[in-house]
């Protein structure tokens, strides 16, 4: 049993060079395994940290464990510190608008070339190839554009978002998922490699089966709000004395233990009833079924009741029960982020774990150049070279 916190990758470093989730949680993603990773930021710092309060969430939701150095990349002097961390980086990681990394001589191909042992991440919003590649690219837009957004909502209501910037995060662990195939293959090679993601192709993938289905022949999928189209009673929400819960129990063996369960056999005899067909044909019915014998019993009442008996179901939580929930209780997920003076947040630790291993105590967010000049004399810089760098901007 592991006696320590798991941190595979301690001795690997890595630069960020990202704003707002996914490229700099695909860093900091990298850090909870034991990477040491260099925040670099301009000297006002990542945009995230001036859209108010949800952007001072995002910097202290995916940037902790990391250390902040303040350069301005655009001055000759700054990019030459930027340098000087990269040169002994094993990952750069950056999520910057089209085109910028590589206006400062900072993009996978120059670096490449220098360090060929460097694994290079770069995440956009529409991928390098296409014509959007120049195009800026938020999560948001990834949702229109991949589909997402036309089959999320009610059928008769516009078209509706995800209830979070679920693509950016996706990004940000498959990007750091890529990252690790890339540095387990230079252990063979001896070789970097140069990865290029973006949020729509992201954003596509996490609609796999529906993608399937429609490219193997389906109709094109459309929004129908809770429900599945092809199976029921499948991802159902349904009312009960106190809220809502979510049921599947399509299956055949399931749907006949629902029926037996709730008292009400003579449903899986009923011919609107008996088979998943006939069931998606009379789904206005079924639903009218469920509500009539959930409805007098309390949502923790009916998950219990059916979880006994091996039927999905979920209470639908808001934020607060899930908090007091004895899963996530259980669970050891929220973590309490560490920083200067004793100050300290709540936040999510890993979701998962290596060999039993408790959850690292994190280091908080830093603020914005935190470590500028220790990091600049860890890479050579005398304090009159440091002091130099700050009268002229090049650092802060």
């Amino acid at each position: 049993m592991a006696a320590t916190s798991a941190a595979p990758l301690a001795g690997i470093h890595v630069v960020d060079l990202g704003q707002y989730i996914a490229g700099p949680g695909a860093a900091m993603t990298l850090a909870e395994l034991g990477a040491s990773v260099i925040k670099v930021e301009s000297p006002t710092g990542d945009q995230a940290r001036h859209i108010g309060r949800y952007g001072e969430a995002m910097v202290r939701a995916y940037n902790r464990g990391k250390r902040s150095i303040a350069l301005d990349l655009r001055s000759i002097d700054g990019r030459d510190a930027a340098l000087r961390l990269i040169s002994r980086a094993d990952v750069v990681v950056q999520n910057l608008r089209p085109g910028v990394v590589d206006a400062l001589g900072l993009g996978p191909a120059a670096l490449r070339e220098r360090f060929p042992r460097l694994v290079y991440l770069s995440i956009s919003g529409f991928g390098s190839r296409g014509p959007s590649s120049g195009r800026p690219g938020y999560d948001i837009a990834a949702q229109a554009e991949s589909g997402l957004m036309s089959v999320t909502g009610e059928p008769d209501r516009p078209p509706q978002k995800v209830g979070v910037p679920l693509v950016d995060a996706a990004a940000a662990h498959l990007g750091a998922q890529a990252v690790l195939a890339a540095l387990y293959g230079r252990e063979k090679s001896g070789v970097g490699a140069t990865i290029d993601t973006s949020l729509l192709e992201v954003a596509m993938h996490l609609q796999a089966t529906t993608w399937a289905d429609y490219l193997g022949g389906a109709d094109e999928p459309t929004r129908m709000g809770d429900g599945q189209p092809h199976n029921a009673p499948a991802a159902e929400v349904v009312p009960t004395r106190d809220g809502f819960i979510v049921l599947s129990a399509y299956a055949e063996e399931h749907w006949q233990r629902f029926c037996r369960v709730l008292g009400r056999e003579e449903l899986a005899a009923d011919p609107r009833f008996a088979s998943n067909a006939q069931r998606v044909a009379n789904r206005v019915a079924l639903r009218a079924v469920l509500r009539e014998c959930l409805s007098g019993l309390g949502s923790e009442e009916c998950v219990a009741l059916l979880a006994r008996n091996q039927i999905v179901a979920g209470t639908v939580r808001s934020y607060a029960q899930v908090l007091a929930s004895p899963d996530l209780v259980a669970s050891g997920l929220i973590v309490e982020a560490r920083g200067a003076g004793g100050t300290s947040y709540r936040a999510l630790g890993m979701p998962y774990r290596i060999d039993d291993a408790p959850q690292p105590t994190p280091f908080s967010a830093p603020a914005c150049g935190a470590d500028t000049d220790a990091l600049l004399a860890e890479v050579g810089f005398s304090a009159a070279e440091i002091a130099a760098l700050r009268r002229s901007g090049a650092a802060a």
